[in-house]
């Protein structure tokens, strides 16, 4: 656990969608809430085109409203950063506006999403957060997570892992608000799976396991 510190930490978890950072860090921002420290979860799109069958705003007002319920189990602060769905982009000033929103939350930690990914989104949400990371002059530890590994996150060998199992519960709590995507009924065959695999690995029940960057500062993790 965080008993190592008693300082106060500013974690960032940054993800593409809305249930990206839940399934990904969900039981790492439950322990470091816990703990007393300030969580924030950086959502680079609203989600708008992940509900068949609804517009861009409906599916966007649906997954805002799942995103922060998750957030409240979580006992974390959400921010949306704005970007499209589908249509997530890299340019100079997509780099410059991530960079302040960085800037401006000032984190210890970041969590973010491995760049090796088969969606485009989580590929550019990877980078933005890598630039800011340089730009920063890389004064915060920074971590990438998996999600649905084999089928999504590839190439993917973690350095460290933390043992979630006193937080699978509420981990699935937040994740299993996101009704409108189905997520009960994939989730033990995806993320599920990782977690008890991770947690093999680990020598626990269930774990998530992370890749930290080899230039980063080394984080404190529950």
């Amino acid at each position: 656990m965080l008993e190592h510190t008693k300082e106060k930490l500013k974690v960032l978890v940054v993800g593409a969608h809305p249930d990206d950072p839940e399934t990904g860090c969900g039981g790492t921002m439950a322990l470091y809430s816990e703990s007393g420290h300030n969580v924030v979860v950086v959502y680079l799109t609203r989600g708008e085109r992940g509900i068949s069958g609804k517009s861009i705003d409906e599916a966007a007002e649906i997954r805002i409203k799942e995103a922060t319920e998750a957030c409240k189990i979580l006992r974390v602060r959400p921010v949306f950063v704005g970007q499209i769905d589908g249509e997530c982009e890299i340019s100079a000033d997509r780099y410059d506006e991530f960079h302040k929103i960085m800037e401006a939350e000032n984190p210890d930690i970041v969590f973010t999403h491995w760049s090796v990914d088969s969606h485009r989104d989580h590929r550019v949400c990877s980078l933005l957060t890598y630039d800011a990371w340089i730009n920063s002059g890389k004064n915060f530890a920074l971590y990438y997570f998996e999600v649905m590994t084999g089928s999504q996150t590839q190439n993917f060998h973690p350095t460290d892992y933390v043992n979630i199992t006193a937080a699978i519960n509420q981990k699935h709590d937040a994740c299993f608000v996101h009704i409108s995507q189905g997520i009960e009924k994939s989730y033990p065959r995806n993320h599920g799976m990782m977690e008890i695999f991770r947690g093999m690995e680990y020598g626990c029940r269930f774990a998530e396991a992370y890749v930290k960057h080899a230039q980063s500062n080394t984080a404190v993790l529950p």
